[in-house]
């Protein structure tokens, strides 16, 4: 399994650089800080767990309503066209459809913190219809490709860093985040469907990706032409949006004369009994990560791909001095986020590097959290090829990333 060795592969590596620390560099605290390193990421990943748990019980106290009261059957059936095309082994009026569309709704809004309770009942419902319950499905791999494209429409907590920060026009990484995003979304699509086999080229869904790229296409030419208001679309439309289908779930539950109040409780039970699932394999994952960080094994990555990149006679390489949040956001959100704000303090907010630091975290996502969380909350041993994909895809985010910021951000040297 990929995961396994790319977990063991971090403690190896982190083993191997901190003996070269101290064997050359008479660094005798590296063990020290490489242990230190090791338990401030279980704590990290415990305390995560833990303050996950209030928004999984509430959000999935909302979605049990909405369930109980027809919402999400509705929803279902306006997306069912394309997703029965995308997830053939999904029924079409299933609850994990709505679960499906309600967490690629969060994502593209830019809230995370609905995104996931949201995304873990959806595999809770794609584990109900998974014939082999230790094996990823094709539909929970499909779901977990598209969810680690992490496709955002308002970055929203990038904008909040920049502005806090006093970027001088922090709106400025929208087009380039949506773009970033919008290419490994549909690069995760064309993936898994060749390797499933599953046909793209339909008038159904064709027509659902062309009124999605005509709705965001309408929106950069708004926010183009009025980039004043970016800022309010971003702090005021996507949660909104959200309260709007909360609101919904509970005035038709009302109408089909569903006890509310129980209903909520029973589908946060729920979210705590998930919240508990996770601690041991988000824990697993970021004491990997942990190590190797600790270890120098990050910076020493970054050195060789400098020299590396000069080899080959790619002469500007301040991209490079951002590439470890594009490194670190496939592990952490959290530390990817981290070392984006330690590029803006070393760099200044305004600078290149720092503008291209903001758009990887803001175009590409947590792909080993979301597989170790998402996988792990229904005990899903063999991940299959999922790991493999969501590499491929944060490998273009990355990329993308980069060409569009040296396509819209002014670089004299470039120009």
């Amino acid at each position: 399994m990929l995961l396994n060795r790319i977990w063991i592969g971090f403690f190896l590596v982190a083993i191997v650089t901190g003996l070269a620390k101290l064997l050359f560099w008479q660094d005798v605290n590296i063990f020290k800080v490489m242990v230190e390193g090791l338990f401030n990421s279980a704590k990290l990943g415990f305390e995560l767990s833990i303050y996950m748990t209030g928004a999984l019980c509430m959000c999935l106290g909302f979605m049990n309503v909405g369930e109980k009261g027809g919402a999400i059957r509705i929803l279902s059936k306006a997306i069912s066209p394309l997703f029965t095309r995308v997830f053939p082994e999904v029924p079409k009026d299933h609850p994990a459809v709505g679960a499906i569309m309600m967490n690629f709704s969060a994502n593209m809004l830019g809230l995370d913190n609905a995104a996931t309770p949201m995304g873990l009942k959806a595999m809770k419902e794609l584990q109900d219809l998974n014939p082999q319950k230790d094996t990823a499905s094709n539909a929970q791999i499909m779901f977990l490709a598209l969810n680690t494209a992490g496709m955002t429409i308002i970055p929203i907590s990038v904008l909040s860093i920049l502005s806090i920060k006093n970027s001088a026009n922090p709106t400025e990484i929208f087009l380039p985040v949506l773009i970033t995003t919008f290419c490994s979304a549909l690069s995760a699509l064309i993936l898994v469907a060749i390797k499933q086999r599953i046909k793209l080229f339909t008038p159904v869904v064709i027509a659902y990706l062309g009124s999605a790229i005509a709705f965001l296409s309408g929106l950069l030419v708004c926010l183009y032409y009025f980039p004043q208001y970016t800022q309010n679309i971003a702090n005021i439309g996507g949660n909104v949006i959200i309260l709007g289908i909360f609101l919904m779930f509970i005035v038709l539950a009302i109408l089909k004369r569903v006890n509310v109040y129980e209903e909520f409780v029973e589908g946060a039970k729920e979210g705590f009994q998930v919240a508990i699932s996770i601690i041991p394999f988000l824990v697993t994952m970021l004491v990997g990560i942990g190590i190797f960080n600790s270890s120098g094994a990050m910076q020493a990555l970054m050195d060789g791909m400098t020299w590396f990149f000069l080899q080959l006679g790619i002469l500007h390489t301040e991209f490079v001095d951002a590439l470890p949040v594009g490194i670190m956001k496939p592990f952490s959100g959290g530390s990817a986020r981290a070392l984006m704000v330690q590029t803006i303090e070393q760099y200044g907010v305004n600078d290149f590097r720092s503008k291209i630091a903001a758009t990887m975290q803001g175009g590409t996502e947590t792909t080993f959290y979301v597989l170790a969380v998402y996988f792990g909350s229904v005990n899903i041993k063999n991940t299959r090829y999922a790991a493999g994909v969501g590499l491929i895809v944060d490998v273009i985010g990355v990329i993308i990333a980069i060409l569009v910021s040296y396509l819209f951000y002014q670089v004299p040297a470039i120009k």
